[in-house]
C-alpha cells in the first residue's frame, strides 16, 4: 500500500485544483442563496399585501366576527342586492365578496354562504374564513338548545400525556420531533453526499480510463491501490467542497438577511411555522421543553455514530461507483448499472421516514438497519430514539465488513474493466471479469 498515500494526494490536489470544482464551489452556494431570498422576498410581498373584502350579510348574524387585520380589511355592505354587491366590490377593486344569505337555520347556513371573486382565492384566507364562520355559527346553534356557551369554554380542559419510560426517563412528543430531525438531516445527509460525490468518482474514473492515462497508472499501482485512493481522494475534495459551502452559504445568508432585510426564514414552511408559533403565549414553554429536548439527546453516541456510519456508508457506495466507472466507456451506458445500486439506497429513506419515524424500535426498522446497504441511512434515523450499543456495533461490523468484500469484489471488476474499449458490458460479461 506504499503508492495509496500518492493516489490519494493525487485525487484530492487534481480536483480542488480543477476550474470547474473551483467555480462550483463558490457559485453553488450563491446560486441557492439567491434562489432562497428570491422565494422568501417574494413570500414576503405575498404575506404584506393587502387585501380588501367586502361582507354582504343578509342573516345579520355573521358580519360581526370578522375584524380587521394587518394585510385584511373587512368592508360590510349593507341594503343593497347581491348584484348590487358583487358590482360594487368588483368595481372597486377589492379582493372578493362573502356572501352570506338569510337563513332559518345554522344547520343548513353552508348552504347560503359564498365568495366571490375575480381570480381563484388564496387557500389559507378560505380556511381561516371557514374557522371564523364554523366556529361562530356552532355557537349560535348551541345557544338556540339553551347550551350556556361560557360554561362550555369554562369547562374546556386541555390534556398532555406526560410521557415516562420504566427507567424513569421523562419525554415528550417535542422530545420526538427533535429526534426525528435530527435523525431526519443525518440519514437524508449521507443520502445526497453519496448521490453527489458518488457519481464523481464515477467520472473520475470514466475520464481517466478514455483518455487511456489509466494505462500508464495501473503498470506501477495495484487496481485495489488505485481504487481506494480514488475513493478517499475524491471523498476528502467532496468533504472540503461541503465545508466550503457551508461557511459560504452562512455569511451570505447573514449578509443578505442584514443589508436587504429579507427574512429568509419565510421561506420554508418550518420558517412559517415558528413565525406562528412566537404569537403563542405558550412559547417560553415550547422554547424550554426545545431545547431541555435536544440536551437530552444522546450527542456523544450520536457524532461517534454518525462519523462511523456515514464514512461506512459512504465508502461502501464510493466502491461501486467506481468499479461501474471502471466497466463503462461513458456516462450514458452507467444509467443500467447506477439503478440497482439506487434502490437500496432509496429504499432506506422511505422505510427512515415512514417506519422509523412511526415505530424505530419495530421489526422492520431493526431489520433494515442490520442490512448493509441500508442500515447507514436507517440506523442513523433510529440512533436519537435510543438503540443498544451491541445493536449499533453489530450493525457497524456488518457495514464494514461487507465494505471489504465490496472492494474487493469492486476491484475485481475494475482491473478488468479499466482495460476494456469499444463495448457496452452486460451483467454477463461483469460476472466473467469477477472470476478472472
Amino acid at each position: 500500500m506504499n503508492h495509496l498515500p500518492l493516489i490519494i494526494k493525487r485525487e484530492y490536489f487534481t480536483k480542488v485544483k480543477n476550474k470547474s470544482f473551483i467555480i462550483m464551489t463558490v457559485l453553488s452556494p450563491m446560486i441557492m442563496i439567491a434562489l432562497i431570498a428570491v422565494v422568501a422576498y417574494l413570500s414576503q410581498i405575498n404575506k404584506n399585501s393587502e387585501r380588501t373584502i367586502a361582507i354582504l350579510d343578509e342573516s345579520g348574524l355573521v358580519s360581526p366576527i370578522f375584524q380587521n387585520s394587518e394585510n385584511t380589511e373587512y368592508i360590510v355592505l349593507e341594503n343593497m342586492s347581491l348584484e348590487a354587491a358583487k358590482t360594487l366590490t368588483e368595481t372597486q377593486g377589492n379582493y372578493g365578496l362573502l356572501y352570506i344569505g338569510k337563513f332559518t337555520d345554522v344547520k343548513d347556513a353552508d348552504k347560503f354562504i359564498k365568495f366571490y371573486s375575480e381570480e381563484s382565492p388564496s387557500i389559507t384566507l378560505i380556511n381561516r374564513m371557514e374557522s371564523k364562520l364554523e366556529k361562530h355559527l356552532t355557537d349560535l346553534k348551541l345557544e338556540s338548545q339553551g347550551v350556556d356557551i361560557e360554561k362550555i369554554k369554562s369547562s374546556e380542559t386541555r390534556v398532555t400525556i406526560t410521557q415516562e419510560s420504566f427507567m424513569g426517563q421523562k419525554t415528550s412528543k417535542i422530545d420526538s420531533i427533535v429526534k426525528l430531525v435530527f435523525g431526519g438531516a443525518a440519514g437524508y445527509l449521507l443520502f445526497m453526499f453519496i448521490i453527489i460525490y458518488g457519481n464523481m468518482i464515477m467520472r473520475s474514473v470514466i475520464e481517466e480510463k478514455t483518455s487511456r492515462i489509466i494505462e500508464i497508472i495501473i503498470s506501477s499501482v495495484k487496481p485495489m491501490q488505485l481504487m481506494l485512493g480514488k475513493i478517499i481522494g475524491t471523498s476528502l475534495a467532496g468533504v472540503t467542497q461541503f465545508v466550503i459551502w457551508i461557511i459560504l452559504g452562512g455569511l451570505l445568508l447573514t449578509i443578505i438577511s442584514g443589508i436587504f432585510g429579507i427574512n429568509l426564514m419565510e421561506a420554508s414552511p418550518s420558517g412559517q411555522l415558528l413565525s406562528q408559533a412566537s404569537t403563542d403565549s405558550n412559547i417560553p414553554d415550547v422554547a424550554q421543553s426545545v431545547i431541555m429536548a435536544f440536551y437530552k439527546l444522546p450527542l456523544t453516541n450520536l457524532i461517534f455514530a454518525f462519523l462511523l456510519f456515514f464514512i461506512a456508508g459512504y465508502l461502501l457506495y464510493s466502491s461501486l461507483y467506481a468499479a461501474i466507472g471502471a466497466a463503462v466507456d461513458n456516462e450514458t451506458d452507467t444509467q443500467q448499472f447506477l439503478f440497482p445500486i439506487l434502490m437500496p439506497l432509496i429504499l432506506a429513506v422511505y422505510i427512515g421516514f415512514f417506519t422509523v419515524i412511526e415505530n424505530p424500535h419495530g421489526t422492520i426498522s431493526t431489520i433494515f438497519s442490520f442490512i448493509p446497504f441500508t442500515s447507514p441511512v436507517v440506523m442513523l434515523m433510529r440512533i436519537p430514539f435510543g438503540v443498544p450499543i451491541w445493536q449499533q456495533v453489530v450493525s457497524l461490523i456488518i457495514l464494514i465488513a461487507t465494505f471489504i468484500f465490496t472492494v474487493w469484489f469492486a476491484a475485481k471488476i475494475y482491473r478488468v474493466g479499466i482495460l476494456m474499449y469499444g463495448k457496452k458490458p452486460s451483467y454477463r460479461d461483469i460476472l466473467k471479469w469477477i472470476k478472472y
